[in-house]
């Protein structure tokens, strides 16, 4: 998310990770080498699915600390390879800590935190890293974002961005041969993501996250551009250019987010992608809104996402990703529209994969 993420829009169209320093130790046979000390995690507000923990309490085990916050995609789609590695390596020694760094404020809610740690069956540890005080320690700027801290507390590997998971693997097996470990299963996992922990079809992906609030929005096209902080009637223009995006109907323009304050407001975008999300919650938490979401001015039939049926149908009942479109095979560029029928969505941002 933001411009830490890795993503960029390449001049083909294509996305490609970019300004990421590589990952240490790009081969098994190589020492893995020493990259620092392992930091406090006493930054961290609080704790789920266990005590506090430290680095002292941890020596003698091989960690993985994943920094990750729950509405972004990059960070979800990882979970299904911590789940499995934690599964196969506990026993040999290794702990998998999950460092929840939130970028938006909603996902500073210990309750909405709870709710995601739930629904994506996360049950290794979770620091709630709400100030970025670990964050910090770690000199870290990415996410979703993996260190590797050998038996002896020393950082030996880092992972910037999704992807590399054999390599990843591969890693966590060395250091737990070297911390003694026995019976190390050289296997690799065998993972395959569904929803939004899907793998994304990178081959197709042609449009870039965009943010809905004026702080970072760009490649907005409604007719006299954002009005900040004041409700607006916009109309949106058409066709829209590939990766534009617009509003239709009565809206307030926030830094971070926009929101619908009346019914039958749309938001617009001509995207080219397998799969579309939306990050977005209800203005007052416990209100939820239904909508309504188009593919070229139809319902998405088979092409769905989990979060919406076959007319297009759904309900935005928590601040959360919500998946929207799993297109079908042919990907061409197409225009979405979803319209809330009732007032009182935040939107905050749209991802793709």
């Amino acid at each position: 998310m933001r411009l830490l993420k890795l993503l960029l829009l390449t001049m083909t169209g294509a996305l490609a990770f970019a300004d990421a320093p590589s990952a240490a130790g790009s081969s098994p046979a190589q020492a893995l080498p020493v990259e620092g000390q392992f930091p406090a995690l006493g930054g961290a507000t609080s704790w789920l699915n266990g005590p506090a923990l430290t680095p002292a309490g941890l020596h003698g085990k091989v960690v993985l600390v994943d920094f990750w916050t729950f509405s972004c995609i990059n960070s979800l789609r990882p979970l299904p390879y911590l789940r499995a590695w934690t599964t196969k390596y506990q026993a040999q020694g290794l702990v998998v800590i999950g460092v929840q760094s939130p970028e938006f404020a909603f996902e500073q809610r210990l309750d909405s935190i709870r709710d995601a740690v739930t629904r994506q069956a996360i049950r290794f540890p979770v620091a709630i890293d709400n100030g970025h005080r670990v964050w910090n320690a770690f000199h870290n700027e990415y996410w979703p974002a993996i260190y590797l801290i050998d038996a002896e507390g020393r950082i030996r590997y880092h992972r910037f961005g999704e992807g590399d998971y054999d390599q990843t693997e591969r890693a966590i097996q060395q250091l737990l041969a070297e911390a003694g470990a026995s019976g190390v299963d050289r296997n690799l996992v065998g993972v395959q993501g569904t929803g939004v922990e899907a793998a994304p079809d990178w081959d197709h992906v042609k449009s870039p996250e965009t943010y809905v609030g004026y702080a970072r929005s760009e490649r907005f096209a409604s007719p006299g551009g954002p009005v900040q902080d004041t409700r607006h009637a916009y109309t949106a223009p058409t066709p829209l250019d590939l990766n534009d995006w617009a509003l239709s109907g009565e809206w307030s323009m926030g830094a971070e987010a926009t929101t619908v304050r009346k019914a039958n407001g749309r938001l617009l975008f001509r995207f080219h992608a397998r799969d579309l999300h939306l990050v977005a919650g209800p203005a007052t938490r416990g209100t939820p809104v239904r909508f309504r979401v188009r593919i070229d001015g139809k319902p998405p039939g088979s092409s769905h996402g989990a979060d919406t049926d076959e007319q297009g149908n759904g309900t935005i009942d928590g601040q959360r990703l919500y998946q929207l479109i799993r297109q079908k095979a042919p990907i061409e560029d197409r225009t979405f529209e979803i319209e809330f029928l009732e007032p009182g969505a935040d939107v905050f941002a749209f991802t793709f994969g």
